[in-house]
């Protein structure tokens, strides 16, 4: 049995909030934005409706580690995530599906989803390595 649950103000900000950013934001991240719209919404509030709006399917979530980071696209793709910052952006793949039939073939499976995260060096945590190296070379 489906429950239904009240479309409320709070939650409306939260989606908002959500909606709003690009750069996958964390529940902190989100809950901060939420409180320059209303000061007394609590964390607790701010987290179970970030999980309600993944499970009505209106968000998804990045799971990486450190935590899951919230993204307006439900729909099927994959991400890059980098591992000095912790940056995520998306990471376009020819298709999706063609991983599911690829991964059900050699496996036996019914791939009902997934989820690709890749890992690296974002490019501006490139360039500063590439700058710490310069700079070491010329000290």
């Amino acid at each position: 049995m489906e429950v239904r649950r009240r479309h409320t103000h709070q939650r409306q900000l939260v989606l908002d909030a959500v909606l709003a950013r690009s750069d996958h934001p964390t529940a902190e991240d989100i809950f901060t934005d939420v409180r320059t719209k209303d000061a007394k919404i609590s964390r607790g509030t701010v987290y179970r409706n970030l999980n309600l709006l993944e499970e009505s399917g209106l968000i998804s979530s990045v799971h990486v580690p450190g935590g899951n980071r919230f993204d307006w696209r439900t729909d099927d793709h994959s991400h890059v995530v980098c591992t000095s910052c912790g940056a995520i952006a998306d990471a376009p793949l020819p298709s999706d599906n063609q991983l599911d039939s690829l991964a059900s073939s050699h496996t036996g499976y019914k791939i009902s989803s997934h989820s690709t995260v890749f890992y690296g060096l974002c490019p501006a945590c490139q360039r500063d390595a590439v700058r710490n190296q310069d700079a070491h070379k010329h000290a």
